[in-house]
C-alpha cells in the first residue's frame, strides 16, 4: 500500500434548472473556493474528502496531490464559461499529478450547466480518460443529486450521503477512504450495483420511516459480501433525464448479490411513496400551533424558500404574515438582499428609517416589504456552523421591524445552526418564535433548543410537486406522474 499518489479535488454545487437565479464562479468564490494546496483543516459538505485523506495519509502511506476545492450555494444553471472553466482547471491540475493511483472526488452530483445535464458524468468521464482503467476512482455525492449510467461506469467506488439532515458528511468521507484502501490493498473488489425507484419524494432521515430505513441500511453493510450501502434521493428541482431515487450497493466481486439486495431496497423505499416527509402547513396554521405552544421557541421552517434548494431565499410571504398578525418576540433568519444590507451598513447600527427589502427576485417570493426599521447590528463576513463546517452567509445585518428580528444576508445559505441568529447577537433560546429557510438541514441543531419544530410550505420559485411541475428533460415514468411506473 505504500507510496501511492493520490489526487483529491471538489467541484460542488446543486442547480435548480427552474430557478431564476444562474451561478457563474463568482457564486463559487463567494461561498467556498480553495485553490490547490489551500483547503482549510475544517471539513466542508462536499469535500470532506481533503481533511479524511490528510488524517490518514501518513498510516496509508499516501502521497496526497491536491487540486482545487469549489462549492456554491445551490442556485440556477451554471452558465457555460464557468462550467469549463472548473472542468479544464480541475483537468489540468490531474494531467500535472500524473502519474496516480487513486483520485478522490468529492462532488454534489446536481449539477447541472448550460448544453450539459450532467456535469458529475462529463468530469468523472474525463478523469476515466486520463488516468486509464487501472487507476481507483472513488467519489461522494449528496442524496439530493442524480445518477446517470456514465458516473456509475466510470468510478469504482460511491458513497453517499446518508443522512437529511447531511449530518453524516466526514463520515461519509472516512467511509470512501477505507473501502479505497481495502481495494487498493487486494481486500475488496469492488462492484457496483444500481436500482431506479423510480420515484421523487422528500425522504427526511429525522423520522420515520426513513430513519428506520437508514438504519437498516446500515445495518445490512458488512453482511456478506455487502459493503456499502446509499440512497440517491434525486432533487426534484433538476430537470435532467436521470431524476429521481436509486440505490447503490458495492459489493465484493458479487454483482448478482448486489443486484438483489438494490432491488429489494429500491422496492422498500417505493412502497413508502407519499408517506415520507413530514406534514406540511398552511403558513396561518402554522403560525396558530406555534403561539398555541406554550413552550419556544417554536421554530417554522419555510421549506420551500430555501436557498438550498437554489432559489434566491428573499421571499417575504411568510414575515408579511407575521406582520400583519403583529407576532412579536420573533426572529427570522434569513432574507437575501445584498442591496438592503448595504443599505443598513451604511446607515449604521442604531439608525431608525424606513427600508424596502425583499421580494426582489421573483414575483412567486412576495413583494418587497416596505417598513421602518432600526439596525440593531451590522457583521461583515458572518458566518455559521454546519457540524464542524463553517458556511460563510456574508456581510450581515440585524435589523427589527415592528417587534420581529431579522436577518439580512448577502452570500445566501439556507440556514443550518442557532448560530446563524446568535453570530449576529441574537439569543435564538430567548425567542417565543423562530423562522428558518431550510428544509431539513437545520433540524439537528435547532431541535436541540426547541420543544416543537413545524414546517409551512408556501408556494414560490421551487417547484415542488413532481406531478405537475412541466419537466422537459425527464422522459422517464417516475411517481408520482405516474401511479404504477414499476409495471410499465
Amino acid at each position: 500500500m505504500a507510496n501511492k499518489r493520490v489526487f483529491l479535488a471538489s467541484i460542488a454545487t446543486e442547480s435548480n434548472t427552474f430557478s431564476p437565479l444562474w451561478t457563474d464562479l463568482q457564486d463559487f468564490k463567494d461561498s467556498f473556493y480553495a485553490p490547490a494546496g489551500q483547503h482549510p483543516e475544517t471539513p466542508t459538505l462536499c469535500s470532506a474528502v481533503f481533511p479524511v485523506a490528510r488524517a490518514r495519509a501518513q498510516e496509508l502511506g499516501w502521497t496526497l496531490i491536491e487540486g482545487t476545492a469549489s462549492w456554491a450555494e445551490p442556485g440556477g444553471i451554471v452558465n457555460r464559461r464557468t462550467w469549463e472553466h472548473l472542468l479544464d482547471h480541475l483537468l489540468d491540475e490531474l494531467r500535472a499529478a500524473l502519474p496516480v493511483d487513486i483520485v478522490l472526488l468529492g462532488l454534489h452530483g446536481a449539477m447541472v450547466a448550460q448544453d450539459c445535464l450532467d456535469c458529475e458524468g462529463e468530469l468523472l468521464e474525463a478523469v476515466r480518460a486520463l488516468v486509464g482503467p487501472q487507476v481507483i476512482i472513488g467519489v461522494t455525492f449528496d442524496p439530493h443529486s442524480h445518477l446517470s449510467k456514465k458516473r456509475v461506469d466510470n468510478a469504482d467506488l460511491i458513497t453517499v450521503f446518508k443522512e437529511f439532515p447531511h449530518t453524516d458528511f466526514v463520515e461519509v468521507a472516512e467511509n470512501l477512504v477505507e473501502l479505497v484502501r481495502k481495494t487498493v490493498n487486494g481486500e475488496l473488489r469492488p462492484v457496483i450495483s444500481t436500482f431506479d425507484c423510480k420515484m421523487i419524494d422528500v425522504l427526511p432521515t429525522s423520522r420515520d420511516p426513513m430513519r428506520s430505513y437508514v438504519d437498516r441500511m446500515k445495518s445490512l453493510e458488512g453482511q456478506g459480501n455487502i459493503v456499502s450501502i446509499s440512497l440517491i434521493h434525486g432533487f426534484m428541482a433538476g430537470d435532467t433525464p436521470d431524476l429521481g431515487a436509486h440505490v447503490i450497493v458495492v459489493s465484493n466481486d458479487a454483482k448478482p448479490e448486489g443486484d438483489a439486495l438494490a432491488k429489494q431496497l429500491g422496492m422498500e423505499l417505493f412502497a413508502m411513496r407519499g408517506k415520507t416527509k413530514p406534514e406540511f402547513l398552511d403558513p396561518q396554521v402554522a403560525l396558530d400551533c406555534a403561539l398555541a405552544a406554550g413552550q419556544s421557541p417554536v421554530v417554522i421552517a419555510d421549506v420551500w424558500d430555501n436557498p438550498g434548494g437554489g432559489v434566491p431565499g428573499d421571499s417575504t410571504i411568510i414575515l408579511r404574515t407575521m406582520l400583519e398578525r403583529k407576532v412579536q418576540n420573533a426572529a427570522l433568519a434569513t432574507i437575501w438582499d445584498p442591496i438592503a444590507v448595504r443599505t443598513c451598513a451604511s446607515a449604521g447600527e442604531g439608525a431608525r428609517f424606513r427600508l424596502r427589502f425583499g421580494g426582489k427576485m421573483s414575483g412567486a417570493g412576495g413583494e418587497p416589504i416596505d417598513k421602518e426599521v432600526t439596525v440593531r447590528r451590522v457583521v461583515p463576513a458572518a458566518v455559521q456552523s454546519f457540524g464542524a463546517s463553517v458556511v460563510p452567509m456574508g456581510d450581515c445585518v440585524w435589523i427589527e421591524v415592528e417587534g420581529i428580528d431579522v436577518v439580512l444576508n448577502t452570500v445566501r445559505s439556507q440556514v443550518f445552526n442557532p448560530d446563524a441568529f446568535s453570530a449576529l447577537g441574537i439569543d435564538p433560546s430567548s425567542k417565543t418564535l423562530l423562522v428558518v429557510k431550510s428544509t431539513n438541514h437545520f433540524h439537528d441543531a435547532f431541535s436541540r433548543i426547541s420543544p416543537l419544530i413545524l414546517y409551512a410550505a408556501v408556494d414560490g420559485p421551487y417547484p415542488n410537486n413532481p406531478k405537475t411541475t412541466p419537466y422537459k428533460n425527464l422522459k422517464r415514468a417516475i411517481w408520482p406522474r405516474v401511479e404504477a411506473p414499476h409495471d410499465l
